[in-house]
């Protein structure tokens, strides 16, 4: 298969120069050479600027044995893309006064006043913004006996799920280090159903997905949805195969059936022009044409650099409030600028802002496996080298 599964869309391009139209188009055969690799089975990129689409192109095969192509209405699990999400929701209920971001968990949370701390011993109150800041000192993930039932088969509810966490000793003292956490971000969801009087999953959909039209955006999926979803795919020794039930989310063939878990931290499925929605709400200082969402101080804060010289697993990164946010040089590694903020998924998904062109880049692919954020960064790099920085 070569280009004929690619689906080109240039809807503003004729606007941009020719150099730049040619090195936007140059990104689709490059992400086809990757499927004729064997590298992904196929994806979906969309690229807009000053809030007009430049390029949204699908390339490959959303299902390889069904022998259906990937579409640009594809719908992908974005995975840890919904922590974002997640922290615009807590922001909310932050500008309404029902909650402060430095006040303890276990003010809204009982639970959480009987964590242990790191090897039993005592141990400062963790906050709200060490939650969203990944320096609670919560692990990442629940330990492995119930890893599979919460995550994988999530077969608890959000509530039942937050406890178990709440009962984990920490890793770190909180403050003290940075531990990216997935329980964490878990909780600040079940903060937000304790606040706002709904469940997780209700409140996302009512207060951000539908403000911003993110109609395919969703938690579990209905029959109508599912011939949509891609197909996760594990890549290894040059071959794609489905990785079976142990992976966050569950066996992707069953499409989360029976699930209850909403996973704040990783739950959402969504598609490249949902996704590029809620980034150019937050380009745009908390509006999308014309609705106020979330106010510009709000953004601001949410997409700074809160870790110092903390040291995490992206290079020359830090976070925001659960952004990624550049702290240095070294963060520029994919031409991305120093004023710019993002968030990937554990299945090789992107999404990322770039102020200083007005610029909004979401790449969408089901890919796990050691190479799983190789096409990610060859998309960045790409999309960068095509368009200049404002003056």
């Amino acid at each position: 298969m070569r280009l004929a599964a690619c689906f080109l869309a240039f809807a503003a391009s004729a606007a941009q120069p020719p150099a730049v139209t040619q090195r936007l188009a140059a990104i689709a055969p490059r992400m086809q050479a990757l499927v004729d690799e064997h590298a992904m089975a196929g994806c979906v990129y969309l690229v807009s600027q000053h809030g007009e689409t430049l390029v949204n192109n699908a390339v490959g095969w959303r299902d390889i044995e069904a022998r259906q192509p990937m579409s640009t209405g594809s719908l992908f699990q974005i995975m840890s893309m919904t922590k974002p999400i997640t922290a615009a929701g807590l922001m909310m209920l932050v500008e309404e006064g029902k909650v402060v971001l430095t006040d303890p968990v276990e003010r809204y949370l009982p639970e959480f006043a009987a964590q242990p701390g790191p090897e039993g011993s005592p141990h400062r109150r963790i906050t709200l913004y060490q939650l969203l800041t990944h320096t609670s000192g919560m692990a990442s993930d629940p330990p492995a006996d119930r890893r599979a039932e919460i995550q994988y088969q999530m077969a608890l509810s959000l509530a039942d799920a937050v406890k178990f966490f709440a009962a984990q000793p920490l890793r770190t003292e909180p403050g003290a280090k940075w531990n990216y956490s997935n329980m964490g971000i878990a909780t600040i969801g079940r903060v937000i159903e304790v606040f706002s009087g709904m469940p997780y999953e209700k409140f996302i959909a009512q207060r951000i997905l539908t403000p911003l039209g993110m109609q395919d955006s969703f938690f579990f999926p209905d029959a109508a949805r599912i011939p949509r979803i891609a197909m996760l795919y594990r890549a290894e020794e040059g071959k794609l195969t489905p990785p079976g039930p142990d992976v966050l989310g569950g066996d992707p063939l069953k499409h989360r059936q029976g699930a209850k878990y909403p996973a704040p931290e990783f739950g959402l499925y969504s598609t490249a022009a949902d996704v590029a929605s809620f980034y150019q709400m937050m380009l745009d200082g908390g509006t999308y044409k014309g609705t106020r969402l979330l106010s510009r101080s709000a953004v601001e804060v949410m997409t700074a650099l809160h870790t110092g010289n903390l040291q995490t697993f992206n290079l020359g990164s830090g976070n925001g409030l659960a952004f990624t946010v550049p702290r240095d040089g070294d963060s520029t590694y994919d031409l991305v600028s120093e004023d710019s903020f993002g968030h990937g998924g554990a299945f090789g998904t992107w999404s990322f802002a770039d102020r200083s062109k007005g610029l909004v880049g979401v790449f969408m692919v089901q890919l796990t496996g050691a190479d799983s954020g190789r096409p990610q960064h060859i998309f960045d790099a790409m999309v960068e080298a095509a368009i200049e920085r404002v003056k």
